[in-house]
């Protein structure tokens, strides 16, 4: 599990990024070129599952017929969990089904990339999946993560992290001398 108070619903709408920022973008980074180099700063697990709940989507990744597969999917943090919702005839539904102790370990990828500018965060979970299976709970996450297509979208799933890891690519690297 990662370190760090995981955030709620309520307080993912309000996460800022390390000194205010809103986004990976900072006015410092204004008036650097592409010629820049940036620096790459491991983010510790706290951190990273912060940046993961300040975005609304990322992509789960997963084995489907022993083969890797990948969806992009809308989820939140809650209670330290990766919670995302899909069809229960979806590869992924299928693929955390098929777990023989009901869970299959899955990676969970978010971030934020500002091409122009060439800063980005991205954040890596692995962990184990489980369908969400409680009433109360199911219902809780139906009306906190409102799906994006225009399908029935009955499934919970719910992701422990195992292994949270994040990189940073941001803040000009200081001149060499």
């Amino acid at each position: 599990m990662c370190a760090g108070e995981p955030l709620s619903v309520e307080e993912q709408a309000a996460v800022a990024l390390p000194h205010g920022a809103e986004s990976v973008a900072t006015d410092d980074l204004e008036s650097l070129d592409a010629d820049t180099p940036r620096e790459i700063v491991e983010l510790q697990p706290a951190e990273a599952m912060r940046l993961l709940a300040s975005v609304g989507y990322g992509r789960v990744v997963f084995s489907f017929n022993a083969l890797p597969a990948i969806r992009l999917v809308n989820h939140i943090v809650e209670g330290g969990l990766v919670i995302v919702r899909t069809r229960l005839t979806a590869a992924v539904s299928q693929a955390v089904r098929s777990g023989n102790d009901s869970a299959v370990v899955v990676a969970y990828e978010a971030d934020d990339v500002d091409a122009h500018r060439r800063v980005c965060w991205s954040v890596v979970v692995t962990g184990r999946a489980r369908t969400v299976t409680d009433p109360v709970q199911v219902d809780r996450y139906e009306r906190l993560l409102r799906p994006w297509v225009n399908k029935v979208i009955d499934t919970v799933i719910a992701i422990e992290p195992e292994i949270v890891t994040g990189l940073r690519i941001g803040c000009p690297m200081p001149p060499v001398s």
